[in-house]
Parts: C-alpha cells; sequence; structure tokens
C-alpha cells in the first residue's frame, strides 16, 4: 500500500512539481538534517545562490525561534524553511522594506494555511502564527550587508505539521498545535509549502513594488493583537502593559499604555492577557 501523501518525505522533484512561483523554489535544497535552515542558507548566499533559493529540511538539530528560543520539532512532522531574499529596493527605502518582511511572511503562511487545511490562523504580532491563542509557527528573519550591493534576507519559517499532542513536551501542549491538530486530519508538507511560497512571493513582489498600504490593510484584518489587553516584555526585563491598538504604517505596535500615553514599540515580545 503506498504511502499518503502526508506522510511522505520531502522530496525536491515532488515540491517543484507542485510550485507555481517564478522564483521562489526554483533553486531548492532539500535536507534530511541541518542545524539550522537559516544557516545554511546564509551560507549559500556567501556562496552566491540567487534570489529566491529555498533550504527545507526534515528536522534540524539546533533549529531558533525569535529571541533565540529552541523549537521543539521531531524529524518527519513539520515544515522547517528558509527563503533568500536578494531583490530589495533603493537604500533609502529598506528599512520599511525590512521592518515589513517579518510581517509579510507571517501574512503568507496565515494564508497558505487557509487554502491547504482550510483553517483560519490569525497572526499575534509580529508574527506568530495562532490558531486561538495556541502557537503553530513563526518567522525569524536575519539580514546581512543591507545598504550593500550584497544585501541579503533570510526569511526563516518554522510550522507545527503532522506533529502529535503528545508528541509536543508536557509544557508545550497547552500553548502550542499543529494543523493536524486542529483540522483533526494530516496535512501534505509539499502542498503547504508549494502554497507557501507562492503566496509569500506575490506579496514580497507587492512589498518590493512599495504597496505597503495593501499589506497593511491585510495584516489589520488578520492580527489577533489589535484590541486586545497585551504585555509587552522589553530587552533588559521591562515590562509594559496596556492595549494593542493598532498596527502603523512602519509595522510597529501602538500601545495605549495603562495611564492612557500611547507608545509604538518595534522590537518585544508579546503575551496576550486574558
Amino acid at each position: 500500500m503506498a504511502t499518503p501523501a502526508a506522510f511522505q518525505p520531502l522530496n525536491a522533484q515532488s515540491i517543484q512539481r507542485a510550485l507555481s512561483t517564478k522564483t521562489f523554489g526554483r533553486m531548492l535544497h532539500v535536507l534530511e538534517e541541518v542545524a539550522s535552515t537559516n544557516t545554511h542558507a546564509a551560507a549559500l548566499a556567501q556562496d552566491g545562490a540567487p534570489h529566491g533559493t529555498v533550504v527545507v529540511a526534515e528536522t534540524q538539530t539546533a533549529g531558533r525561534g525569535r529571541l533565540g528560543r529552541h523549537w521543539h520539532s521531531p524529524s518527519g512532522k513539520n515544515l522547517h524553511c528558509s527563503i533568500l531574499l536578494r531583490a530589495m529596493p533603493a537604500r533609502e527605502q529598506q528599512p520599511l522594506w525590512l521592518s515589513w518582511i517579518p510581517l509579510t511572511a507571517a501574512l503568507a503562511i496565515g494564508r497558505a494555511v487557509q487554502v491547504v487545511a482550510n483553517l483560519k490562523p490569525s497572526v499575534k504580532w509580529p508574527n506568530d502564527i495562532l490558531i486561538e491563542d495556541r502557537k503553530l509557527g513563526g518567522v525569524l528573519c536575519e539580514s546581512s550587508g543591507v545598504g550593500t550591493a550584497h544585501a541579503t534576507v533570510i526569511v526563516g519559517i518554522g510550522l507545527n505539521v503532522n506533529i502529535r499532542r503528545d508528541e509536543f513536551p508536557e509544557e508545550l501542549r497547552e500553548i502550542a498545535t499543529s494543523l493536524a491538530i486542529e483540522a483533526q486530519r494530516p496535512c501534505d508538507r509539499t502542498a503547504l509549502l508549494a502554497a507557501l511560497l507562492v503566496e509569500l512571493e506575490t506579496r514580497c513582489e507587492s512589498l518590493l513594488a512599495g504597496h505597503h498600504g495593501d499589506i497593511l490593510k491585510e495584516y489589520m484584518l488578520r492580527c489577533s493583537t489589535i484590541g486586545r489587553r497585551v504585555r509587552i516584555e522589553l530587552a533588559h526585563g521591562e515590562q509594559m502593559d496596556g492595549t494593542a491598538k493598532s498596527v502603523e504604517v512602519d509595522g510597529s505596535l501602538r500601545i495605549i499604555r495603562d495611564d492612557r500615553t500611547t507608545v509604538d514599540i518595534r522590537a518585544g515580545d508579546v503575551i496576550h492577557l486574558r
């Protein structure tokens, strides 16, 4: 009996047959094991890999999320991939573009999940993917040489796909989830990756063309942080409580603090308060 598509190992030929992108994934590296897809993609960039190169791995031995957190992921269950970006706007527009790349990637994941798994995840600012309040995945972007002729951005994506609840460490079972748990059926990772890459390519092209307003509108519709009571954990252990009012044109999160003052957050960890 043939292995169902959802449980088949990732395969370069199958992925490329499923692609409908112009550039993303046309140069593709599929690995059984790697320390980190972001680190591997950065090494490929150093060797001259083209825009849209994708690295995907069955397992990462040193996968990491935002703020240096470890990403738990058993082999063959989930999706870990990194996309190399070289196409960038003019130097003076790069700071705004860079601030929107992680948020844009989160939107692409949300839409791909909706298309493939018929679920509707939300985004917790800036780029955590949630179902209800459980984390489904996230984005880690790393840039190099910005402002030079050799600038690159690596968009790293981790998404829980077919991991069962009992396969999560006990401390994660109430705060993490997967597509298989939520949809109550396994998900084809090849179809998911193909959908993700076309959604990301489309939005990156829109962002590069200066259509930040369109990305902002879409983000506001998917962002579950807006209107929530939140706690912002800043650097050096500082905390700030307030209500998330909006996402601004530069991608920052506007908070109305409990003393009624307003502050725009550009970096920090957001906790949704009940």
